[in-house]
């Protein structure tokens, strides 16, 4: 059975700094690209970050550019989020999973399939407020 579990999330300031965990077991992580999603309350699930299977390639999506950096660990069978310079529209619960090309990501994050499973961890809520 797939297992997800993040941590990291925090109150921090605007300007703020916070790194996010996801520890995995379940599946051949080395396998997968995979990604950080966010929920922001009462708004539609999105794709923050991706990484290769090998961390050789990786994708933000624009909001995050330069502020972010996904990373993983695949003897850890862990993938990473650094964030620096938090605004308050980063506020969100954040989660991690596989992401294949096929994904349909639906509004809420927990909803989407992940292949054939829906497996999701519970996620790590980041609040940015001053």
């Amino acid at each position: 059975q797939v297992h997800l579990v993040e941590s990291g999330g925090a109150l921090v300031q605007p300007g703020g700094s916070l790194r996010l965990s996801c520890r995995t077991s379940g599946f051949t992580f080395g396998n997968y690209p995979m990604a950080w999603f966010r929920q922001p309350l009462g708004k539609d699930c999105e794709l923050v970050a991706a990484i290769s299977d090998t961390g050789g390639w990786t994708n933000y999506t624009d909001s995050v550019k330069g502020r972010f950096t996904i990373s993983r660990d695949n003897a850890a069978r862990t993938v990473f989020l650094q964030m620096n310079n938090l605004k308050f529209e980063d506020t969100a619960v954040y989660y991690c999973n596989a992401v294949l090309p096929r994904t349909v990501i639906q509004p809420r994050c927990i909803m989407t399939y992940i292949g054939e499973y829906k497996d999701w961890g519970q996620g790590t809520q980041v609040t940015v407020s001053s």
